[in-house]
């Protein structure tokens, strides 16, 4: 009898997956750091602080063309948008200065009725390391570890912690392996050439200059297994060489990190709901499972549509696609298959 009388309080319960100052929550911002001058009060630093990190938010998981549609957005709207805000000061003593820090944790739901309201998509990036090689070609000639700018300062400007670049380390066989595609760089396979790293994702650059005004880029990328191909042109606008390559790193990086966004988009404007059964055993109940679903940002809630003392049926309201969720609940300790033309989910 008390095993019904939880399951019925259970059902009362509206399960809304969303925590506050969650290092996994996608809608915190951490670590935003405000010199404090002696005029600044509290409340004036916390709204520099929440203005602040309204647009770190936008910038990690928006478009860039998209965080234009809300540089404009005033701050009353931007305020309203804050459910939580935690405030530590400290001093800086090679500076000899003290500053503020501050972790701001945004409303998924309010975020989400902005984006939905202005048609933007944002994006959730689980894997977040690329494996790159830029190679340099200039007068015909191809420079790949030695003598290669990019290569030696690709990591060197423009540090982003939303993506970590990698670069390989040298070694003969990819030497050999670009040599022999030197005339059709632009068909080497990506898979063949980081045959250390199968399953990552990966990414060549050409650049090349061989040209007085301008440099050709070609960007060959492989994505969560999707094939991506772009060229580019950067007019050199009478910058000196190691300026210019210097620009272009920095061009180059939002240019990629564009692409990873936009291969990991989310459309709050078409939720999707899957029906799953949830056995019901020490190890696997309602309680444990809403604690460790709360983390996963894509899934919105939590609906029970019937039970008894054995399973639980659910129906569980998620963003994005089925893959990525299978995958964020197995970091989660969460089982979801399906058996038997059934989906089945179980806390491990």
């Amino acid at each position: 009898m008390k095993f019904y009388k939880q399951i019925i309080f259970i059902l009362i319960v509206f399960f809304k997956t969303e925590t506050l100052l969650s290092e996994n929550n996608l809608f915190n911002v951490n670590n935003i750091k405000l010199e404090k001058k002696n005029k600044d009060t509290n409340n004036e630093l916390a709204n520099k602080a929440i203005r602040k990190g309204f647009n770190q938010l936008i910038s990690r998981i928006l478009l860039e063309k998209d965080s234009q549609k809300l540089s404009n957005l005033n701050f009353s709207s931007i305020k309203q948008l804050v459910t939580y805000y935690q405030i530590s000061n400290s001093f800086d003593e090679e500076k000899k200065e003290e500053f503020t820090s501050f972790s701001v944790t945004f409303d998924k739901d309010k975020i989400h009725d902005l984006f939905y309201d202005k048609g933007i998509s944002y994006s959730e990036i689980l894997d977040k390391e690329l494996y790159i090689l830029p190679i340099l070609i200039k007068n015909n000639e191809i420079f790949i570890f030695n003598n290669n700018f990019f290569y030696d300062n690709w990591n060197k400007f423009y540090k982003d912690d939303l993506i970590e670049f990698i670069l390989p380390l040298e070694n003969i066989e990819l030497i050999q392996n670009i040599i022999i595609h030197k005339n059709s760089l632009i068909n080497l396979d990506l898979r063949e050439l980081f045959k250390e790293y199968q399953s990552k994702n990966l990414a060549i650059v050409l650049i090349e200059d061989n040209k007085v005004d301008k440099e050709k880029i070609f960007i060959k990328a492989l994505i969560q297994e999707k094939k991506i191909s772009k060229s580019l042109n950067f007019k050199k606008q009478n910058l000196k060489t190691n300026q210019f390559y210097e620009k272009t790193i920095v061009d180059l990086k939002k240019e990629l990190i564009d692409l990873i966004k936009s291969n990991n988009l989310i459309d709050i404007r078409t939720p999707s709901f899957l029906n799953v059964k949830l056995d019901l055993n020490e190890k696997s109940n309602l309680v444990v499972l809403n604690s460790k679903i709360k983390n996963i940002d894509l899934i919105e809630n939590i609906f029970v549509q019937d039970f008894n003392k054995d399973y639980i049926n659910l129906k569980i309201k998620y963003l994005g696609k089925l893959e990525k969720i299978i995958n964020q609940l197995k970091k989660e300790n969460i089982n979801l298959q399906s058996i038997n033309d059934q989906w089945v989910i179980k806390t491990l």
